[in-house]
């Protein structure tokens, strides 16, 4: 099958960044605020589990639907980045998540609920629109800064998700929380409207493209391994926050939702990991970054099969988790879009699919663990699920190589004769 695109984006040189700051820290805010979206309703699962009458072994289900409409916006939502200009796809999903946030706050039903969750993680994708615009944008020499500063930005819209969704649901209504979020995603889509450069984007069939997904895990090994990597440790991830408010809520802990949501502070580690992660994908060092990630995870569950014997430890784990996760995120995206700078969105879509896949049956899983053994039994399946993702990630060091096939141009153009970035040729 080929496909042809051209792309009215100008590449940045190397060396060169076409990324201003201004444009950087909107497009930090946009991916912030959107993935929050779909991390508000971990702090309240047991809220939610209450009000819309759900049993402890199926609340982690309230995770799990929006991770399903996450992986089918992958699917096919993502695609339509090589298909609409950037600016105009951005600010619509920002106004379309806007009304499937008010269907949540407006929800009578289990069923209202799960189908509007569902929505808000089909829409949120635009985080990974954003993250590979970001890229495309700032140039192959600094591609990795940029995915490193916007991923930060990401990191900071969960934690903000879960320190603002435990501190209202003790002084308000849930309900109040989502339609603010709504009020939120107007706004910036009216400053991505007036504030991000408009670049034209022309095409090959949208079915066209839906189709180039499977050639893309057919012909890229980087992409088959960076992703079941990424299924691996956002498992891990899924495992430990879906439980966590369970936990804490029941004694020796007994803490309320305002000081679950503050525990959440926890993940300032991973916004500065995601940036230091970026850089060390720049100079050449991603790899052994990704391996520095997963032991931290690891370390983690050993940190909190102590949490009975002192919150101390759990807050530790908390560090090491997210510091860990998003080193292993952040590099993994960075390796794979200066692999194939021609397939970004494609790529961010393939590889996160595998983020969704991670993260729902993590949750899922692991308040099945909870209602069957408690935390002990939540750590054992963290534990085994890290010892997994290290496992796989050592076994296959040497083997990811870029693909040879040539995909059409999407947001830069790259000549064969181009030299690869360092990130690359020191894999």
């Amino acid at each position: 099958m080929s496909l042809h695109l051209r792309s009215g984006v100008k590449a940045a040189s190397p060396g060169e960044s076409g990324l201003s700051p201004a444009l950087l820290y909107l497009l930090s805010l946009v991916a912030g605020a959107s993935v929050a979206t779909v991390y508000y309703a971990q702090p309240l699962v047991d809220v939610l589990g209450r009000e819309f009458g759900m049993t402890k072994g199926s609340e982690g289900g309230v995770i799990t639907a929006t991770q399903i409409g996450y992986a089918l916006g992958l699917v096919f939502v993502v695609p339509l980045g090589d298909v609409l200009a950037p600016k105009r796809l951005i600010a619509g999903l920002l106004l379309l998540s806007a009304a499937a946030l008010c269907g949540v706050a407006m929800a009578s039903s289990k069923v209202m609920l799960m189908a509007a969750l569902t929505a808000v993680g089909l829409l949120a994708v635009v985080v990974q629109i954003t993250v590979a615009f970001s890229a495309a944008v700032a140039g192959e020499a600094q591609g990795g800064r940029a995915v490193g500063r916007v991923t930060g930005g990401v990191v900071l819209g969960i934690l903000w998700a879960r320190a603002v969704a435990g501190v209202v649901s003790d002084i308000a209504d849930w309900r109040c929380l989502y339609f603010a979020a709504a009020a939120i995603a107007m706004l910036l889509a009216g400053a991505v409207l007036h504030l991000v450069p408009a670049r034209k984007r022309m095409a090959a069939g949208y079915g066209a493209l839906l189709l180039s997904l499977f050639s893309l895990f057919r012909d890229e090994p980087l992409l088959r391994v960076r992703s079941l990597i990424c299924l691996l440790s956002f498992s891990v991830y899924g495992v430990f926050w879906s439980s966590l408010a369970l936990y804490l809520s029941t004694p020796p802990f007994l803490l309320g939702h305002t000081a679950l949501g503050l525990f959440g502070l926890a993940g300032i580690a991973g916004a500065i990991s995601a940036a230091r992660a970026g850089r060390l994908a720049d100079h050449g060092r991603g790899q052994w970054t990704t391996g520095a990630g997963l032991i931290l995870m690891l370390l983690a569950w050993v940190l909190s099969l102590q949490a009975s014997s002192s919150l101390g430890y759990l807050i530790l784990a908390a560090v090491a988790l997210d510091a860990g996760m998003q080193s292993v995120h952040v590099t993994s995206q960075s390796l794979l879009f200066a692999s194939r700078p021609e397939a970004r969105i494609r790529l961010a879509a393939g590889y996160m699919i595998f983020y969704c896949v991670g993260t729902g049956l993590g949750s899922l899983a692991s308040t099945i663990a909870y209602a069957r053994g408690g935390w002990p039994d939540v750590c054992r399946l963290g534990a085994g699920t890290g010892a997994m993702a290290l496992l796989f990630w050592a076994a296959t060091l040497r083997r990811p190589r870029v693909g040879r096939t040539a995909l059409p141009p999407l947001m830069v153009s790259v000549s064969s004769s181009q030299e690869l970035p360092p990130c690359i040729k020191n894999r």
